[in-house]
């Protein structure tokens, strides 16, 4: 027997459960990615939004290597390396963050750091409801 006859139609759902939370996942960079057009036409700061991508991008990166990392320290069961890992990515991805916003606020005008800030602060907020909202459609499949 196929899968699809054994699962019915639950299987469909996790799949869906599965695309909609990698969907999620990735709401924030959709966002960074649309913003872009939106500075231009409406002429906001080309340079705020230079240095909140380039920030919110190398956070990204880090935050993918440290759960990389922190899986890696799990699967050899440290748990104190992999919550030490998470723990020092996070602050870092904070300080990374609110150090590009001040400085492009401070060596630049001030609308650029006030676009810097305004789009983090959107990058934020995405990125922490799909996180949720991919957890919470991850939990559907018991993963």
């Amino acid at each position: 027997m196929s899968t699809l006859a054994i699962e019915g139609s639950r299987g469909s759902r996790l799949r869906e459960g599965r695309q909609s939370a990698g969907a999620a996942q990735i709401a924030d960079l959709v966002l960074l990615a649309a913003a872009l057009p939106v500075f231009v036409l409406a002429r906001l700061p080309l340079l705020g939004y230079a240095a909140a991508a380039a920030a919110w991008l190398t956070a990204r990166g880090l935050g993918v290597a440290a759960d990389r990392r922190a899986a890696r320290a799990l699967a050899a069961g440290d748990r104190r390396a992999a919550l030490g890992t998470i723990a020092a990515a996070t602050l870092g991805r904070v300080w990374l963050v609110a150090l590009a916003v001040l400085l492009v606020g401070l060596l630049g005008e001030r609308e650029d750091g006030l676009a810097a800030a305004l789009l983090a602060l959107a990058l934020v907020t995405t990125y922490l409801g799909g996180r949720l909202l991919a957890r919470a459609l991850g939990s559907q499949d018991g993963g």
